[in-house]
């Protein structure tokens, strides 16, 4: 009988699978600057309930990883003020890619190269389920989100204003 292949995975569904945490991958088709609102409408979810994994640093360069709902945006000014630091802004593309291991576009707060600290949006403890990314563009775990935070030791925050 012939072998199947093993299925393809990631830095990320490794973590996932490591951590014992349950999830269910779903793919669809990425689109360059589609981010959140084409994965919701590509997977036929609330765009409330895929999260978006920002890569930002503060004004000494120390970066971090925020978890933020699909339709909000990061107040930076509340952030900075939260973490009690002058400033803080979206890493470039490039270093984002170097501190994480991923592309933009398919950044996943699980098994990422650099250890940073990570801010969860405090509402996204309020859905029953969330859509993560898993590590490559176009993929993202459905997730339990209690078993994200605790698995990430995320600090709650309320910095989302609308998009």
């Amino acid at each position: 009988m012939a072998k199947l292949p093993a299925a393809p995975t990631t830095q990320a569904i490794r973590a996932l699978e490591k951590a014992a945490i349950r999830y269910r991958l779903h793919t669809y088709p990425y689109v360059e600057k589609g981010g959140a609102p084409h994965a919701a409408v590509a997977l036929g979810v609330d765009l409330h309930c895929v999260i978006k994994t920002l890569v930002m640093e503060t004004d000494a360069n120390k970066p971090l990883l925020v978890l933020m709902h699909g339709d909000r945006e990061v107040s930076t000014k509340a952030l900075a003020r939260f973490l009690d630091v002058k400033r803080v802004a979206p890493c470039s593309p490039e270093r984002a890619n170097r501190l994480t291991g991923y592309q933009v576009g398919g950044i996943s707060p699980f098994g990422i190269r650099s250890p940073m600290p990570v801010y969860m949006e405090a509402g996204i403890l309020g859905l029953e389920r969330i859509f993560l990314n898993a590590g490559k563009r176009g993929w993202l775990a459905e997730l339990d989100p209690k078993e994200v935070m605790a698995a990430l030791s995320a600090v709650l925050v309320e910095v989302g204003i609308e998009a």
